[in-house]
């Protein structure tokens, strides 16, 4: 498909390559060629009768380019400098709630984690998009899905995202991947804004309660656009000690995000998997990362060969064995997430860290999770036994 959009106020057909040429606001998107197009509009007001101030409520017509604010909660407008000034803050639009997959280490569980989770909160109710930001594809083989077009389709060519998806159940919709798209970190590399590519083309996935995406062991250019694009970040830790030394990368990763991408994602939660009481280091793991993250750490997922077997099926784990132990862990996670990313809930003072510690959390919230400071350094694994890695 053609890359090609239309101006919003001339007509004049472009390439959107500049992060001001697309603007989304107020459920709809608007393309200008250039930034007299977009200026103009948004100087034009929105009728004969011009627009009302956010503040003070009067109608006027903007004439000053002071006067409208582009958020992501749509455009606001003021007619006096001293109503620009009292005007409240602005309020984030409702949309998908965006969770990224992510660790470095391989091995971790992170498609068993991203599939089971976009598979209960579909069996939960909720309407969810599951992404493959992975050249593996190993999301449509678990699910048995093949489509004809994936995600390189929706970043080099331009594909609407809902064109790419593919419905698996009547709640859960995947857009797979396949080799093809390691092409795209070519493609990337080349474009103006390159860690943002994946956050415009997703503009039309916007109907979702959930979008999920299951990033790679890497820290590619589609690993950057996708925690660019997440709001929240989900780490599976499975329970031995090589995983616990991932984390530590994991945070200075999104600790680099918010410095030089300027984007505050923030970690959900942390997810041991494969855990065995039976064996001393998954109890340490477990420890460890309950004293470093506290409430932020989920409860484990065992260890359970049904979990394994169910890709093998084509089946999520929910499907394949519903009362399994893999099934009733996994359910716990989503209730988790679920919770911790409802609107309803209640912000709530949490103990400060030190530096030491590694994380910041100034006001941390169950929708929020962690805040990933420039300030902050990465923490420092350790088991019971072995003392602080280095």
């Amino acid at each position: 498909m053609s890359t090609t959009r239309t101006c919003t106020l001339c007509g004049k057909g472009f390439e959107p390559r500049l992060r001001f040429q697309v603007e989304e606001s107020e459920g709809r998107v608007r393309y200008f060629c250039s930034q007299k197009c977009q200026q103009a509009s948004m100087l034009a007001g929105e009728g004969e009768g011009g627009v009302r101030c956010t503040t003070c409520e009067s109608s006027f017509r903007p004439e000053f380019a002071w006067q409208v604010s582009v958020t992501d909660s749509g455009r606001r407008y003021f007619c006096t400098q001293d109503c620009k000034t009292k005007a409240p803050a602005a309020v984030a639009a409702q949309g998908p709630k965006r969770i990224a997959v992510f660790n470095h280490k391989g091995g971790t569980g992170k498609t068993t984690t991203a599939v089971s989770v976009a598979s209960g909160l579909a069996e939960a109710g909720k309407r969810v998009l599951l992404v493959d930001v992975d050249a593996q594809g190993n999301v449509g083989v678990s699910l048995g899905v093949r489509g004809e077009r994936t995600l390189y389709h929706v970043l080099v060519l331009g594909t609407d995202p809902r064109e790419a998806a593919i419905p698996v159940t009547d709640k859960l919709d995947v857009i797979t991947s396949n080799e093809s798209l390691a092409a795209a970190e070519l493609y990337l590399a080349g474009r103006p804004h390159r860690d943002r590519i994946l956050r415009e083309r997703m503009l039309g996935a916007d109907a979702y309660d959930y979008i999920i995406l299951d990033c790679s062991p890497s820290l590619s250019l589609l690993n950057q656009n996708a925690l660019v694009y997440a709001d929240n970040v989900l780490v599976p830790v499975s329970c031995d000690y090589l995983s616990l030394v991932g984390v530590k990368q994991v945070i200075k990763t999104l600790r680099d995000v918010y410095e030089h991408l300027k984007h505050p994602v923030q970690i959900l939660g942390v997810i041991p998997t494969m855990y065995d009481s039976r064996h001393k280091i998954g109890r340490e793991v477990i420890e460890t990362l309950q004293q470093k993250f506290g409430e932020l750490c989920f409860p484990p997922v065992r260890a359970n060969i049904k979990l394994r077997e169910a890709p093998a099926s084509r089946q999520s784990i929910f499907e394949y064995a519903s009362d399994s132990s893999g099934a009733e862990d996994y359910r716990a996670v989503v209730q988790r997430v679920i919770s911790l990313t409802s609107p309803q809930k209640k912000r709530s003072k949490a103990a400060p860290v030190t530096p030491g510690k590694g994380v910041s959390r100034p006001s941390t919230t169950p929708e929020r999770g962690v805040s990933v400071t420039p300030s902050a350094a990465p923490p420092a694994p350790a088991t019971a036994d072995r003392g602080v890695v280095q």
